[in-house]
């Protein structure tokens, strides 16, 4: 089990590795404060993920790289969203995305797979089974990164499928340090929903 984590990383330079751990430790907290709905959850968010575009660009993996810089984009806009005019539990309460809001989400889902496709393509990048998994997973983590910037529930479901679909894609890659980073955002995603649900429920029985 140690050789599988250590092995891709024997050839790496030690900064690579020093900028991977710190995605690894900034990421772990960014879902952290996401779950307690903490504003931190962004700017520690945008670390993990600027950091991710420059690794996952020069390792090659388009589609991870194309997700994590919507990550950038959508961390600041949630950083917007969440922060903008006075107490966030009064601003932005969590709630459940309506009709309308499922179906962006959808849409979201498979304009990100179309484009990802597009963008192997325009790049003349050999297209592997593992490249189709990460299409998906792409899409399943766009629409989940919009839902989190609008404080829905339905955020942590779809955290929840992606992470689980990734984390043996990771491993399957040699990408060890990745593939324990979203087993524990996996766990956390889980530990989130129930939090969020139980604020939600005690709201309905206040109301």
């Amino acid at each position: 089990m140690i050789d599988f984590f250590l092995e891709s990383y024997k050839n790496a330079p030690l900064w690579h590795i020093a900028l991977e751990f710190l995605v690894f430790v900034c990421g772990i907290l960014s879902v952290w404060f996401a779950k307690k709905e903490n504003i931190w959850v962004y700017p520690t968010g945008l670390i993990a993920t600027v950091i991710s575009v420059y690794l996952l660009y020069i390792a090659g993996y388009i589609g991870d790289m194309i997700i994590n810089g919507y990550f950038s984009i959508m961390s600041i806009y949630g950083w917007y969203m969440w922060s903008k005019g006075g107490a966030l539990e009064d601003n932005l309460p969590i709630t459940r995305t309506n009709f309308n809001e499922k179906i962006i989400g959808i849409l979201l889902f498979f304009v990100t797979v179309f484009v990802v496709f597009g963008i192997y393509k325009y790049f003349d990048y050999e297209i592997h089974k593992d490249n189709y998994v990460d299409m998906i997973s792409s899409g399943i983590f766009f629409a989940g990164m919009w839902y989190m910037a609008k404080k829905k529930i339905e955020n942590w479901t779809l955290w929840i499928i992606g992470d689980i679909i990734v984390v043996p894609l990771y491993a399957y890659r040699g990408l060890g340090m990745l593939s324990l980073q979203y087993l524990i955002f996996t766990i956390l995603a889980i530990s989130a929903y129930l939090e969020w649900r139980k604020i939600l429920d005690s709201k309905k029985q206040l109301s």
